[in-house]
């Protein structure tokens, strides 16, 4: 069920809930509205009885006629009443007691005006008929006061059966909303989350996928929608590693014609020597000639040899590497860049052996160097490379410094973030730095800066003497890009 379909049918039983409830409490407030109007009458009632009392007591003492006249006065209006009441009662269930009213209120009457006659011919008020009228007025009395006391009690007792109903809606309303923002805002926040943290992936140049949940909703259609522009983004950025990395074989290219012209003008001179002596050539001057020959097409031969290694793209492959022949390789590819007052110096131990795929680190190399011969303004400078083995943490520590510029301080934190680079616009891609970060931690290595602007820079390389037994999958392939 997607989220406009959840939205809809929270919002139908909210609807629903308020509407049952709703309906529950105007039933309530409907009865206790109709309760109180019944409690009002019988209050008048209960009032009007204790009034045909009073004036029956005083009648009783005194003997005023007015107080007889009174005293009938508010028996006729009890029976206004009772017959006000009698619709009312049956609604409410009070049929009987209203019906033993009414006839305790017609005995009343009788017995009073038979008293009254009685009293009138001056025959006295015998007391045992006396005491019989004044039990059925307690009687009417506690009559009238036990039904105003049981309909106020049955009012409070809708009242707290409103309350109940009142304190359930606050309890419905809440789970409703607490499980509407559960499941939406949960399956919500957890896939927000996960786009958060594969932008930061993304950030560090890991093209990670979400993996979809399987549900039909807005939420996974995002999720569907930010793998699509993953995939496009690591599809437009492995198009800008291989411009990278033919714009830097093309700069290698360069050098490397220059480095050919040399053993080609030798091999070159050599020929046109033996072919001038012809035949008069001493035999072994024409064998030194012939060796040259041979020397300088395997100088050739090796620096193309280098070139070819390097562009070739492979399948990443660790294997037991002597880091100074990586270094010298690196070394001989970018030679013809280096300046001729700047010197590249060289301190790997011979026998450093690592674990390690020669032609990603070659890359590492070639593109640390070109760094650095970029980050050299003065005509005199140097590059040092390197390397000593940590025994205690299983690492090989590789510095490559140089005497540049250096780095601003709040560009260091950047420096391996794709596409972030300190040149001018159209004089870098700022690729070289990030593809040296997934080439080392594809080595399940680590590289990190120092730099004192002015002062120049250095790249710490940590690499592990051998190969951990975990390895790690999540590393992108950069060397294939």
């Amino acid at each position: 069920m997607n989220i406009r379909r959840r939205v809809l049918l929270g919002m139908l039983l909210s609807v629903l809930a308020v509407g049952l409830i709703g309906t529950f409490s105007y039933h309530s407030l409907a009865q206790i509205e109709r309760k109180m109007g019944f409690i009002e009458i019988i209050d008048d009632l209960s009032n009007t009885i204790l009034e045909i009392r009073r004036y029956e007591k005083n009648y009783m003492l005194y003997g005023h006629q007015e107080d007889y006249d009174e005293s009938r006065a508010y028996a006729v209006k009890a029976r206004d009443i009772l017959v006000k009441l009698e619709g009312n009662a049956a609604e409410f269930g009070l049929s009987q007691e209203h019906a033993s009213l009414k006839s305790t209120l017609t005995a009343y009457e009788a017995e009073s005006e038979w008293l009254y006659v009685k009293q009138s011919n001056g025959s006295g008020t015998p007391p045992a008929e006396l005491e019989r009228l004044r039990d059925s007025g307690k009687h009417l009395v506690d009559l009238s006061q036990s039904l105003v006391l049981h309909e106020r009690a049955r009012m409070l007792t809708i009242v707290h059966s409103l309350k109940r109903q009142l304190l359930l809606s606050v309890v419905v309303f809440l789970a409703l909303g607490g499980g509407f923002l559960f499941v939406l805002g949960h399956k919500t926040i957890l896939a927000l989350r996960r786009i958060e943290e594969a932008t930061r992936e993304i950030a560090k140049g890991r093209f990670t996928l979400l993996a979809p949940s399987g549900s039909d909703d807005e939420v996974e259609r995002v999720v569907g929608a930010f793998n699509h522009m993953t995939a496009e983004l690591q599809k437009r950025q492995d198009q800008l590693v291989r411009e990278k990395k033919l714009s830097s074989i093309g700069v290698l290219t360069s050098g490397v014609a220059h480095q050919l012209n040399n053993p080609l003008n030798n091999i070159s001179t050599s020929c046109q020597i033996l072919m001038e002596e012809g035949g008069e050539c001493d035999p072994v001057f024409s064998r030194r000639l012939l060796g040259n020959i041979d020397q300088e097409v395997a100088r050739a031969r090796d620096i193309v040899k280098g070139l070819l290694e390097f562009s070739r793209a492979k399948e990443f492959e660790r294997k037991p590497t002597a880091l100074a022949e990586v270094v010298e390789r690196s070394v001989r590819l970018v030679s013809s860049q280096v300046p001729a007052g700047v010197e590249l110096v060289r301190d790997v131990p011979p026998e450093l052996v690592l674990p390690m795929d020669a032609q990603r680190m070659q890359e590492v190399f070639i593109n640390l160097f070109i760094n650095a011969l970029h980050a050299i303004k003065d005509p005199a400078g140097h590059i040092l490379v390197s390397a000593r083995p940590d025994p205690e943490r299983g690492q090989a520590v590789i510095t490559v410094s140089d005497s540049g510029i250096g780095i601003e301080p709040e560009d260091q934190a950047r420096i391996f973030d794709p596409f972030f680079t300190t040149k001018e616009v159209g004089k870098g891609t700022g690729l070289g730095l990030s593809i040296v970060f997934g080439i080392v931690e594809q080595h399940q290595g680590e590289i990190t800066v120092e730099s004192t602007p002015g002062k120049g820079a250095s790249f710490i390389m940590r690499l592990p003497l051998a190969v951990p037994p975990v390895v790690d999958d999540h590393a992108d392939d950069w060397g294939d890009a």
